[in-house]
């Protein structure tokens, strides 16, 4: 059975303890704020948005890609309207600003953890931990933020499954963008995999269908394709070397402002 759809208003409960993510309480009662799949637990009701960018949360992980590069900072790409301001002083070593695009370059990937968003959306990004972590190979593909937790599984149950049945490595950022490393033919069919969660967030029993479809694609003859890395399997992010827009200083600017 298919999971509920709410729509903003749709009342979700009468008990006002239970209020959890995406509702809001009025007279005493719990309503859906957003449209949505109705996320129902023992001590929490919720919902979970069909739909919506991502928004940066401190301590979020997230992948991000270079799009400037400064002499301080390298301003990253976070699949989010807010791009992210990934200070020199936040690399495990001293750097020297000569040395700021041979560490990271435009269109580089890296897994970064979100350290700070004021008020005015200014997102400070650091390493996600002591060790580097620029993506050198594999692939990005791209599913809806809000899809996340689904590609996630109740209790890691749906990323280790895709894990062990295509032998490829996962890493999934909280910002939809998602890292598979493995070999093409099984690349290829995780991002099929991928694809199809996306697609069928909303119904129930996920898991066990996309382990009958990862099944059922083994066995089906197929020609072999190479894999471009680091082309996003939703869209691809254009990260060229090129002239700079004004919008793009601008933005610049505005990050860097101490005022800001």
């Amino acid at each position: 059975m298919d999971k509920k759809i709410v729509i903003p208003g749709d009342l979700l409960s009468e008990n006002t303890k239970k209020a959890g993510y995406g509702t809001y309480v009025k007279n005493d009662k719990i309503y859906s704020s957003f449209c949505g799949i109705e996320n129902l637990k023992e001590d929490k009701v919720g919902v979970i948005p069909l739909a919506g960018a991502y928004i940066p949360s401190v301590n979020d992980v997230v992948i991000g890609i270079v799009i400037v590069v400064t002499p301080s900072n390298w301003i990253m790409n976070i699949a989010s309207p807010y791009d992210g301001l990934f200070h020199v002083s936040e690399y495990p070593r001293r750097v020297e600003s000569r040395e700021m695009s041979e560490i990271l370059s435009v269109g580089d990937s890296v897994i970064l953890r979100v350290k700070d968003v004021d008020s005015s959306m200014k997102v400070e990004l650091a390493l996600r931990d002591s060790n580097f972590h620029k993506l050198k190979t594999g692939q990005i593909v791209e599913v809806e933020p809000v899809k996340v937790p689904r590609v996630i599984g109740h209790g890691g149950s749906m990323i280790s499954m895709l894990k062990k049945e295509t032998n490829c490595s996962i890493f999934v950022g909280q910002n939809g963008r998602i890292w598979i490393d493995g070999k093409d033919e099984d690349v290829e069919l995780l991002s099929k995999a991928l694809r199809k969660i996306e697609v069928e967030a909303q119904r129930s029993g996920l898991t066990d269908r996309i382990y009958n479809f990862l099944k059922n694609e083994r066995i089906r003859p197929k020609e072999s394709r190479p894999v471009k890395f680091f082309k996003s399997g939703n869209k691809d992010v254009k990260l060229a070397k090129e002239d700079h827009s004004e919008e793009i200083y601008r933005k610049i600017d505005v990050l860097l402002d101490p005022n800001n």
